[in-house]
């Protein structure tokens, strides 16, 4: 469902020279959304990895959810909203109401329920 799906199964892209992408441009690819994690609605997700180590422990790239509930295992990842609104209630923790311009830490392990009222874009760096 989320970032934290990321699979590290395809060759990582070679280290790019530094560089600068309009998140709110990129274009995303389909992403899989495991049906057991929906709770509500019909969520779709896509996403677009900009960079991955050449070991895959880090990755950054841009992710987008349409509204929906879904739970999810979160991985180390600091993300910022460029878009959208979410409501983000972490097992025993913290709930989190994020928009444009949040910064949010999770940590790995984090059980998450993800309440999306508007597509939500976020751009995110995971360390495995």
């Amino acid at each position: 469902m989320s970032t934290s799906d990321h699979s590290a199964t395809h060759a990582p892209a070679p280290a790019p020279g530094s560089f600068s992408v309009s998140v709110a441009d990129v274009e995303l690819e389909a992403d899989d959304l495991d049906p057991e994690q929906i709770v509500s609605g019909d969520p779709v997700v896509t996403g677009k990895v900009l960079w991955e180590s050449a070991d895959g422990k880090q990755v950054r790239g841009i992710w987008q959810i349409t509204p929906g509930v879904v739970t999810d295992v979160e991985a180390n990842e600091l993300f910022v909203v460029v878009s959208g609104r979410a409501t983000v209630e972490v097992e025993g923790g913290e709930t989190l109401e994020v928009g444009p311009g949040s910064a949010c830490v999770l940590r790995e392990g984090d059980r998450t329920t993800w309440t999306v009222h508007e597509t939500l874009r976020k751009a995110y760096h995971i360390s495995y």
